[in-house]
């Protein structure tokens, strides 16, 4: 399975140049059966807080596109919370849903992406010890729109916070997210398993 998007913090200078991004996302997803969503795409205004405008035009360019090739979206947000928000209940959104990606610990945002019908995705972040306010985050997302991942190489859980991420950890954000909602390892992995078979149309 794979996924073609414009990434924020890749993002060209102009909106031409977008469009023709877009028109070659597009023919690779017509010419290819595996893909199963557009994405990463969003906001991010911490590598590139100097083009808010453009990521915007990129990011709606996109949730239309998905919409056209009736995908998912994989959304990156990232120091954009409120930007990210105001897009999410605009009049352009998704209609094949999608994920909040590595999913910043904001209530505000959590409650937009859900009530957008989009899943949360869950990384090494809810187990930090600096993360005070992640078992209420969990607590707030139905077990049918969780997913978890490791954002690898990035935000390795405890107890390897600070070492090179990979698969292998993914078990210590469901052991986290197990012990929030007082089920078992093997429940959430089975939850989000069947979550992502859901969102990818995988049969």
């Amino acid at each position: 399975m794979q996924q073609f998007g414009i990434h924020p913090s890749e993002i060209a200078e102009t909106e031409k140049e977008i469009d023709e991004q877009i028109l070659e996302i597009k023919r690779l997803v017509e010419e290819n059966n595996k893909i199963v969503a557009i994405g990463e795409i969003g906001l991010d205004n911490h590598w590139e807080k100097d083009k808010k405008e453009i990521q915007k035009y990129a990011f709606l360019e996109q949730i239309k596109l998905a919409n056209e090739l009736e995908l998912p979206i994989v959304i990156h947000s990232r120091d954009a919370i409120m930007e990210t928000i105001e897009i999410l209940k605009g009049k352009i959104v998704p209609n094949k849903k999608g994920i909040l990606h590595c999913c910043q610990l904001n209530k505000d945002l959590v409650k937009a992406g859900l009530e957008a019908g989009l899943y949360i995705s869950f990384a090494g972040a809810i187990t930090f010890k600096s993360s005070k306010n992640a078992n209420e985050i969990i607590e707030m997302v139905p077990n049918d729109r969780i997913l978890i991942e490791t954002d690898c190489p990035y935000l390795s859980p405890e107890p390897n916070r600070g070492q090179r991420n990979d698969s292998r950890n993914v078990k210590y954000i469901a052991e986290k997210i197990a012990n929030v909602k007082g089920m078992t390892v093997e429940e959430i992995a089975k939850i989000t398993y069947e979550n992502a078979k859901t969102l990818y149309r995988v049969k």
